[in-house]
């Protein structure tokens, strides 16, 4: 178990570390990543059409924070977790300082997906995301990412890339790229909400 105040974790991140348990039931560790996938803000972002007619028919709602604590519930709900009951205070903590937030996507009364992140000046560090109703999810990254460009954020760091996130245009930086364009991020003064 790590020694962890608010301050002490936000300087971990804005180091360019993040934090993981090996599973649910194993203590925190600080990771860096040689390379670092990226969600582009810009013109490189795309989602593919049938999630474009979803978008228009303005089945979800969005909204930031109306149940954190059931996305990053939501987000460990998994076969196999790194999200550990002590990542979830963590978690809980952050967001009451306002540093960690849930984008959130409803369908009525049901939470239908949302993505758990960080904000540190112009960064929107992801650090999960599911669903409980298909598309759910999808439709949060892409209203996220409109919030992301009209806030002016520096960048959204998905962390690790994967097929899943390349289909939204994720590409991987170097980490000396990825360490410049947050100390750029880090003098912004951006918020979320």
């Amino acid at each position: 178990m790590i020694e962890y105040n608010v301050d002490s974790i936000i300087q971990g991140y804005a180091q360019g570390y993040f934090l993981m348990a090996d599973d649910e039931k194993s203590s925190l560790e600080w990771y860096g990543s040689r390379k670092r996938a990226l969600i582009p803000l810009d013109e490189r972002f795309r989602y593919p059409r049938s999630l474009r007619r979803v978008i228009n028919q303005n089945r979800f709602t969005i909204a930031i924070n109306q149940d954190f604590e059931a996305v990053v519930e939501g987000c460990a709900d998994r076969e196999t977790t790194w999200i550990s009951e002590e990542l979830k205070q963590i978690y809980k903590e952050l967001n009451k300082v306002g540093y960690a937030y849930s984008f959130e996507t409803w369908q009525g009364n049901e939470l239908a997906g949302g993505i758990l992140g960080i904000v540190i000046g112009g960064a929107f560090i992801g650090e999960s995301m599911f669903y409980n109703i298909p598309e759910g999810s999808k439709v949060a990254m892409v209203k996220l990412v409109e919030r992301l460009r009209e806030r002016q954020f520096v960048f959204f760091d998905a962390q690790m890339n994967n097929p899943h996130l390349e289909r939204f245009g994720a590409h991987s930086i170097s980490e000396k790229k990825y360490k410049a364009l947050l100390k750029l991020a880090l003098i912004r003064g951006c918020s979320l909400i």
